[in-house]
């Protein structure tokens, strides 16, 4: 059997730091450290409104939450692809187009998708279309 290589794009989170994010954007330490400069740099003549104070919290609670459901997400998502795996080793799939077709020895799995390993070497992208016996 192959090993399995990560799914998704970040690793799972053991040690419940939420404070990195992957893709474009803010993330969590980036906005806590904006936050905290315009604290620092607001005028102490004209400081800023609770009403605005109070707002920006809220935002920050908003991005902390998001992080914690992308990082769930990505944890059902890998889960969702070994169950999907699992379930087709030791079946027959045959592509599209109907020119290959074997009985599946080992799945590999990637961001973006996965790569069946049929008996006698040959390999599928287990796709739209494909059909499992």
């Amino acid at each position: 059997m192959t090993t399995v290589p990560p799914v998704g794009t970040q690793q799972p989170n053991t040690n419940n730091d939420t404070s990195k994010t992957n893709g474009p954007g803010v993330d969590y330490q980036t906005f806590l450290k904006l936050l905290v400069a315009q604290m620092k740099n607001q005028d102490p003549t004209q400081p800023m409104d609770a009403t605005q104070q109070v707002t920006q919290l809220a935002q920050f609670s908003s991005v902390e939450q998001a992080v914690q459901t992308n990082t769930k997400l990505d944890q059902l998502l890998a889960s969702s692809s070994l169950q999907q795996a699992d379930g087709i080793i030791g079946r027959t799939v045959t592509s599209a187009d109907g020119k290959i077709s074997g009985v599946v020895e080992s799945v590999r799995i990637y961001n973006d998708g996965m790569i069946a390993t049929l008996k006698g070497g040959a390999t599928l992208p287990i796709t739209a279309g494909i059909v499992v016996s």
